[in-house]
């Protein structure tokens, strides 16, 4: 097939969504599909077989857009859009697989071009404006409808988690949906190095990630206060974040009283984040909302050390007590947690152990290329071909 894939969002920067639509692009590539990228002007120039990427022109104001909804982000969709239709107008392309918003666009343009779209939701657009702005009921509403209509009027959709494919039901009941979870980004054919800026004596408590507030950072740091660091030493390493983001976390570990044992550590390359794992001796995904599951959780499961994380749906959807410590979003919880992997040396074993046997089953990269593969060919794919055989009859 070919395919245009419409991704609102830097590319290539080392952020979930960006990289996994790289693993998107990769995988119809192995396929066998043709697709142009159309994506926004900030990102790493990436050569990925069978795939030739389009920008948005590099406009002020539009260089540095972050995760989430903003102002600037609008303005970039807003330009996307005609875009898109210069793509259309030009290419004859069998199928657009839209992400996140992209799917208003491509409902757009449906009745323009004819081209039939898959929304790829990584996020619900209503859910994550409404707890980052605290939306009026009315707004949140017609957010609500708005998405529920580009699903509806969809040719089927992809999620990366069980609660969002639970959304998209929701909206279309008889829309062709699959999950297909994103995958480690560990190489186990590489031995990791441990990074000099990570090499301390007493155990490492490791988060990796950007610093939005829904991230829980600020919950890790205060369950981390809560430790007795002078019977038991440990260190806590944050790895991501905008400068501005450090800044501030840096001065919430100040008054906290944790300074000296908090390390904030900026951006990191993605291809060294096993260095980086394994530098950790326990590694945490604190989130406090949202629902879909952080990429980091599958890299995390793989890294040979144990996870602690909030009992909340954005993790139980993938986690259990099996394969991870599960405490309850508070710091008091959080730092019982902590002191039971820091002080079982054992549980730490069997955690880490049956978590790299979890993404072995279920989330590697030969996964996610399966369950695409099979629900383009199983569900898309028939559609398309009757879609085509009827539009040759008339």
């Amino acid at each position: 097939m070919r395919i245009l894939v419409l991704a609102p969002q830097p590319f290539l920067v080392p952020r979930g969504t960006p990289i996994a639509v790289r693993m998107l692009l990769e995988t119809l590539a192995w396929r066998g599909d043709t697709v142009d990228l159309l994506t926004f002007p900030d990102g790493a120039d990436v050569e990925l077989a069978r795939c030739r990427i389009f920008r948005l022109p590099a406009l002020p104001g539009l260089r540095g857009i972050g995760p989430g909804f903003s102002a600037r982000k609008l303005a970039a969709d807003a330009l996307m859009l005609p875009m898109a239709a210069w793509r259309m107008a030009r290419t004859r392309y069998d199928l657009v697989i839209s992400v996140e918003e992209a799917m208003f666009m491509a409902a757009a343009l449906k009745p323009i071009f004819g081209i039939p779209y898959i929304a790829d939701v990584d996020s619900s657009m209503p859910e994550q404006i409404d707890e980052k702005f605290g939306l009026p009921t009315w707004l949140r509403r017609w957010l609500d409808r708005a998405e529920g209509l580009a699903l509806r009027r969809a040719f089927g959709a992809i999620t990366c988690c069980r609660a969002l494919e639970e959304t998209v039901r929701g909206h279309a009941p008889d829309l062709p949906v699959q999950t297909v979870e994103d995958v480690t980004m560990l190489d186990s054919d590489t031995p990791p190095v441990v990074p000099d800026e990570c090499r301390f004596d007493a155990p490492v408590v490791m988060y990796v990630g950007n610093l939005e507030p829904y991230q829980g950072v600020d919950l890790l740091m205060a369950a981390f206060a809560r430790l007795d660091l002078a019977a038991r030493p440990a260190e806590l390493v944050v790895i991501g974040g905008s400068a501005v983001h450090v800044a501030a976390a840096r001065e919430r570990a100040r008054d906290l009283g944790i300074a000296e044992h908090a390390h904030f550590l900026g951006s990191r390359p993605v291809d060294r984040l096993g260095d980086y794992l394994s530098a950790a001796s326990i590694v945490a995904s604190p989130r406090t909302q949202g629902r879909n599951t952080p990429m980091k959780i599958y890299s995390y499961l793989d890294s040979g050390r144990p996870l602690i994380a909030t009992r909340l749906e954005t993790h139980t959807q993938v986690l259990d007590d099996d394969i991870a410590m599960l405490v309850d979003p508070e710091p008091d919880a959080m730092a019982e947690g902590l002191e039971r992997l820091l002080t079982d040396a054992s549980l730490r074993s069997f955690l880490a152990l049956a978590a790299q046997a979890r993404v072995t089953a279920e989330f590697s990269p030969e996964a996610y290329r399966r369950k695409l593969d099979l629900f383009l060919i199983g569900q898309i794919e028939p559609r398309l071909q009757t879609c085509h055989s009827a539009g040759a009859a008339t």
